[in-house]
């Protein structure tokens, strides 16, 4: 009786005794420790980047590989770790706690060179390699560049994770296609070598300005198509979808679907996951996208291309801020590829590229230029104190004659600055910006007081124009959208449709009808395009507080005129006289970028020298940061400065600019990352933050 009443309790410790042993055996990741297993008998280690965006934490970690997981956790996976766990919390040689976080791994090892007891690996979050060693190194250079971390690269590099596009196999890779015919690019001097090169393993690089009109998209297709030919992969960026749904058509019109994805934020989590494998696993081996395809993981890469550089959408707003242009030279440079940077106009830095060798230009001849060019017709202050119905509706008397004429036989664009254009201060007699005698920033007058330099702060209480001698600055600018609803009432019987940051038109029928738009969101015209164009304001465009106002204006200008149609005509509401305008007018994008080129480097602006803008709350902070920051012994510091706020508000903080001249660029960034890591890891409250950003789109 004894025996049988003791048996349950010896069963009950026995199944408890083997649900032990089976725990020990094969622990789970619940508690993430894997705390008394075994580690990987092979490489038990792994290098593992943790997604910590701060300075001080830029570098690599060591973790145990447990056994169970050794055969998943190979570089390039995405990963779960502990972080943040102190040297004192070890149990059984293995640390415990903190945090967990994503990361990825990096390599492998035998051994780890840290002392200390190693936390486990959490988790392998999916079998999946999306960091390839070719991936990190660009991550790696870009996070140098431009002064930022490895992390914060890759969380602009690689798309989030979507376990439903993972568990879909992708399709098996098409063969090379023929080598495409010249197409378009027979109107270009070079432009049919410039494909053969592609189709047979070159790797030339241009710099391309492309002709008006609409035909832009499919030379993109073509060189994508040649460089596909060779057995190798291409990628092309656009500023945004609409461009990159152009191309996108363009390329499956010329080889089919399945050969190329499509990359842009319109196209949802899932699917643009989706589309990012296919080109990981090399099912596919083109890509067109948005600004973050300039990551993409394209295969043999042979050709990156970039329309429309000057875009403001091509330079990131998140950490480390990245241009599309200058990553994809960096990786024409690595993968040794070709680089198409195009446009209808021209970038002061693509007329570097040029200028310096690096790049072939590939430009039409001028005689193809004037044929398929509309008209120009400017109109300046002179004409428009003269004329009578200027002065009533504010409009001058061509621009009326130009929409009349031109709604015979089709739409009309109306091109107008949107809002928050603030302008330049400039000479009233003959518009030459007012610059600082001593740095030659802009100058300000804030809450219209004594001027002074936006850059350095000096006070300028004695300016005058080294040009003509005018003591008067002139800053006042006509009302944009006042001018649209004169254009409305005017035309009663013809509809009005615009197009503008809240609602974007993609295309317009070629009935006609007054199409009003902001700069960029122009949508294309069926059929041949507009009748005409009218360019309005061309003194806000012009007057903008920013070095690149005059580039900008003219790159602006030149993308509404494209969509004109060759016989038809485009009126520019600007001073005829101003260097925009008259490029504009002889159509030479590329001879205005090698003037302002040359100007730019006799004043020491961008991109003849680096700059970095260091902004903080209270200029003292800016101050005492960049005093111990270690600067290379050329830089020229600029300020601080206040930022400009809003109207009616307190500025946000005080910038500096810090210049250096060529060649010191990366001894600038370098410093002020490292000096940026310091004063993280000693710790400063969110008051003493300090922002630091390598060649800022707007140095005024």
């Amino acid at each position: 009786m004894s025996s049988s009443n003791d048996s349950p309790p010896e069963q009950l410790a026995l199944i408890r005794e083997m649900v032990a042993e089976a725990k020990a055996k094969a622990p789970k990741a619940k508690p993430r420790t894997w705390r008394g297993a075994a580690v990987a008998e092979e490489l038990p280690v792994a290098r593992v980047l943790v997604n910590k965006g701060v300075l001080h934490l830029d570098r690599l970690f060591d973790y145990a590989v447990p056994a169970e997981l050794s055969e998943s956790a190979q570089p390039g996976v995405r990963v779960r770790v502990r972080f943040g766990a102190g040297s004192h919390r070890v149990h059984g040689g293995r640390r415990e706690g903190g945090g967990l976080i994503d990361g990825f791994i990096v390599e492998r090892r035998a051994e780890s060179d840290y002392d200390g007891a190693l936390a486990a690996l959490a988790q392998v979050v999916s079998p999946e390699v999306v960091l390839s060693p070719r991936m990190l190194a660009l991550a790696r250079a870009v996070a140098d560049r431009y002064a930022g971390s490895l992390a914060d690269v890759l969380q602009l590099a690689l798309p989030p994770r979507s376990a439903r596009a993972e568990a879909k196999p992708s399709p098996a890779p098409l063969p090379p296609p023929a080598a495409p015919e010249p197409g378009g690019w027979q109107s270009y001097g070079s432009g049919p070598a410039f494909l053969r090169a592609l189709a047979t393993g070159g790797a030339p690089r241009a710099v391309w300005t492309a002709l008006p009109g609409p035909g832009w998209a499919d030379e993109i297709a073509r060189a994508m198509a040649a460089t596909l030919a060779s057995g190798r992969g291409a990628l092309a960026v656009t500023p945004d979808g609409r461009t990159a749904a152009r191309v996108d058509a363009a390329l499956t019109a010329l080889l089919g679907e399945g050969r190329h994805a499509l990359l842009t934020a319109e196209s949802g989590p899932e699917k643009r996951y989706r589309e990012w494998l296919a080109v990981s696993r090399g099912s596919v081996r083109a890509v067109v996208g948005t600004r973050a395809a300039m990551f993409a993981p394209v295969p043999d890469l042979g050709l990156v291309a970039i329309w429309d550089d000057g875009d403001s959408s091509h330079s990131d707003d998140r950490a480390p801020f990245p241009h599309v242009r200058e990553v994809l030279e960096l990786r024409a440079v690595s993968d040794g590829c070709g680089f198409l940077a195009g446009s209808t106009s021209c970038t002061v830095e693509a007329a570097q590229l040029v200028e310096s060798g690096w790049a072939r230009p590939l430009v039409a001849d001028r005689e193809t230029v004037r044929a398929r060019a509309p008209r120009i017709r400017t109109v300046g202050d002179e004409l428009l104190a003269r004329d009578e119905a200027a002065r009533a509706a504010r409009l001058p008397s061509l621009a009326w004659e130009t929409v009349r004429e031109g709604l015979k036989t089709g739409p009309v664009l109306v091109q107008v600055p949107r809002r928050g254009y603030v302008p330049r201060l400039a000479c009233e007699r003959c518009r030459t910006p007012a610059r600082c005698s001593v740095c030659a920033g802009p100058l300000e007058a804030p809450d219209e007081r004594d001027l002074q330099c936006g850059w350095c702060g000096r006070a300028e209480p004695s300016w005058h124009c080294e040009e003509c001698g005018s003591f008067r600055l002139r800053a006042q600018v006509v009302g944009a959208r006042r001018t649209a609803e004169e254009l409305g009432r005017a035309f009663p019987a013809v509809p009005v449709r615009t197009s503008g940051r809240d609602h974007v038109l993609d295309e317009v029928p070629e009935r006609p009808a007054l199409v009003v738009c902001t700069p960029g969101a122009e949508p294309v015209a069926a059929g041949a395009g507009y009748a005409a164009a009218l360019l309005l304001d061309g003194w806000a465009m012009l007057t903008r507080p920013d070095l690149r106002a005059g580039e900008d204006a003219l790159r602006r200008w030149i993308g509404a005129a494209s969509l004109v149609r060759g016989d038809g005509q485009v009126v520019v509401v600007a001073e005829p006289t101003l260097r925009p305008v008259q490029a504009l007018v002889r159509w030479d994008p590329v001879g205005h970028a090698v003037r302002e080129l040359a100007e730019r480097a006799q004043l020491g602006f961008p991109p003849v020298s680096r700059m970095a803008a260091v902004a903080a709350g209270r200029g003292e902070v800016v101050e005492a940061f960049l005093a111990g920051a270690g600067l290379p012994p050329d830089a020229e510091i600029l300020g601080p400065v206040p930022l400009p706020g809003r109207r009616g508000e307190r500025s946000p903080g005080e910038r500096a600019l810090v210049r250096v001249p060529p060649g010191s660029g990366a001894a600038l960034a370098a410093a002020l990352k490292s000096a940026q890591a310091a004063r993280m890891a000693k710790g400063v409250s969110a008051a003493e933050a300090v922002r630091v950003r390598i060649d800022p789109p707007d140095i005024g």
